[in-house]
C-alpha cells in the first residue's frame, strides 16, 4: 500500500507539473474487429440522443454536486454556463454508461486537459481523446468527435466495453483505453487526477436511525 500511495502521490506531481496548458495526451485505443453483435450494440449506445436528465432540477444532491464541480473545473473553464452543460453532460453519459462521474472528469483530465478541440499525436480527438476509427466503426458518416455530447458518448461507451472486456478490472480497461495495456503510468495518472482532483462524496439530507 505504501508503495502505491508513493506512486500515486509521484503521478499526482507529474499532473500537477503538466499543468492546465499541457497538451492532449497520445490516446491511441487499439483498433481491433469487433462480433457484429457488439458491433451493434455500441453502434446503438451511442446513438442515444436522449435529453440531459432534469432531475438537476429537482434533486438537492445533484445540485450541490453540480456547484461543487464547477468551482473545481472554474480555472479550467471559465464560462459558467458552457461549465455547466458539460458537467451535466459528462455526469449523464458516465451514469448511463454504468461509470462513476468522477473517474471520467479525471480521465478528461489527463486526456485533454478540458479542452474540447485538443488532438493527440495519433490524431485521438476531443475532451476524452477518442480516435476517429471509433467513428467508421460504430458511428455514422456525420459523427463529430469534437461535439461534446457526442465525444463524451463515444468515450464513456469505449471505457465501458473496455471495462467488460475485462471483467471490471478498472486498471487494464484503462489501460486499453490508453493504448498501454500492461503498464501502470498511465492508470495511476487516471487514479490520482479522480482521488486529488475530482473526488466526492455524497450525502444523505436525513440519516436513517
Amino acid at each position: 500500500m505504501a508503495a502505491l500511495n508513493r506512486t500515486l502521490a509521484s503521478s499526482f506531481l507529474a499532473l500537477s507539473l503538466m499543468g492546465a496548458g499541457a497538451g492532449a495526451r497520445a490516446g491511441n485505443q487499439q483498433y481491433q474487429p469487433l462480433a457484429a453483435s457488439v458491433q451493434a450494440a455500441l453502434h446503438a449506445a451511442v446513438a442515444d440522443q436522449a435529453p440531459l436528465d432534469a432531475s438537476f432540477q429537482r434533486s438537492a444532491e445533484r445540485a450541490r454536486w453540480l456547484s461543487e464541480m464547477s468551482q473545481r473545473l472554474a480555472r479550467r473553464i471559465p464560462d459558467e454556463s458552457y461549465r455547466s452543460e458539460l458537467l451535466r453532460a459528462v455526469h449523464y453519459e458516465a451514469s448511463r454508461a454504468g461509470l462513476d462521474p468522477q473517474l471520467v472528469l479525471g480521465l478528461i483530465q489527463v486526456e485533454s486537459g478540458f479542452k474540447k478541440y485538443a488532438v493527440s499525436s495519433v490524431g485521438a480527438r476531443g475532451y476524452m481523446q477518442v480516435m476517429p476509427f471509433w467513428a467508421r466503426l460504430i458511428g455514422t458518416e456525420d459523427t463529430n468527435l469534437f461535439h461534446m455530447r457526442t465525444n463524451l458518448r463515444f468515450g464513456c461507451t469505449i471505457l465501458r466495453h473496455y471495462l467488460d472486456i475485462e471483467k471490471g478490472d478498472l486498471f487494464r480497461a484503462l489501460g486499453r483505453y490508453n493504448g498501454s495495456l500492461g503498464k501502470a503510468e498511465y492508470p495511476n495518472m487516471v487514479r490520482a487526477a479522480w482521488e486529488h482532483n475530482w473526488s466526492y462524496a455524497s450525502y444523505r439530507l436525513a440519516q436513517n436511525p
